[in-house]
């Protein structure tokens, strides 16, 4: 049986091409890339407000293989085919429908394939509407065999009516996993902080979009009296520092 890098290598050059079809008109500046930890387990954690844009950009800046968290309805045909058509709806409004009709060859395409292929490369499906929990005890033994996991934060879209429309209040499940591999492994899983501007900018409309990389954060330096506080003050800690980074991408 091939592992999920094995199967990922059959199918990457189509994911190259389409990483440079969703970035089209779009220029990645990176700051600090040197940040990444490009071997050993990893959680990438940032904000996310650009939908399918931010999944190209990490594909394109992370120097390694990297395994993402997903809504389980992309792994089904029908219900990816109605997420399409709810995001063109959300965005383009009446014009929605239209558009969807117009790529409508691609689209299908474009469903069949990833739909077809998502689980085999190891991405975890997430029920948004029900616990999480088998998708956190897949996530860490991902990481205990050295595995580096995506946690974007958000819904993929500004969130005009948040406190911070571009960075959505955390979760917790980064932090519950940090603080269990530590509490129950020994485990000190490096946790990597970003931030992303310019994927909420339509596709094809030219934009640049900016990512600034921080240093890693480990939940040992953020230990209290007990898991509650201890994953609170963690989650906290990651919330304040992509918030940080994020300020700096804006004002530069």
């Amino acid at each position: 049986m091939e592992t999920f890098e094995e199967e990922y290598k059959r199918i990457e050059s189509i994911v190259h091409r389409w990483v440079a079809i969703s970035l089209l008109g779009k220029k990645i500046e990176v700051k600090r890339a040197k940040n990444f930890v490009r071997q050993g387990p990893n959680i990438i954690i940032g904000n996310h407000c650009g939908a399918f844009k931010d999944v190209a950009v990490i594909l394109r800046i992370v120097p390694r293989y990297v395994y993402f968290t997903a809504n389980k309805d992309i792994f089904s045909r029908e219900e990816f085919d109605r997420l399409i058509r709810k995001h063109l709806k959300r965005h383009l409004g009446d014009f929605g429908p239209v558009v969807n009709s117009i790529l409508k060859p691609i689209k299908y395409w474009f469903v069949r394939f990833i739909s077809t292929n998502i689980g085999k490369v190891g991405t975890i499906p997430v029920d948004l509407l029900a616990s999480k929990r088998e998708a956190l005890e897949v996530s860490q033994e991902y990481l205990k065999k050295g595995r580096a996991i995506i946690a974007l934060q958000g819904r993929g879209r500004v969130q005009p009516e948040e406190p911070h429309p571009y960075v959505s209040p955390f979760k917790k499940g980064t932090s519950v996993m940090a603080y269990n591999l530590w509490h129950e492994n020994n485990i000190s899983v490096p946790v990597t902080p970003l931030a992303i501007y310019g994927t909420q900018s339509p596709w094809l409309v030219p934009a640049k979009i900016g990512v600034h990389i921080g240093e890693p954060m480990y939940i040992r330096d953020y230990l209290g009296c007990g898991a509650e506080e201890s994953i609170g003050n963690f989650r906290d800690a990651l919330e304040k520092r992509v918030q940080a980074l994020f300020l700096s991408l804006i004002r530069a």
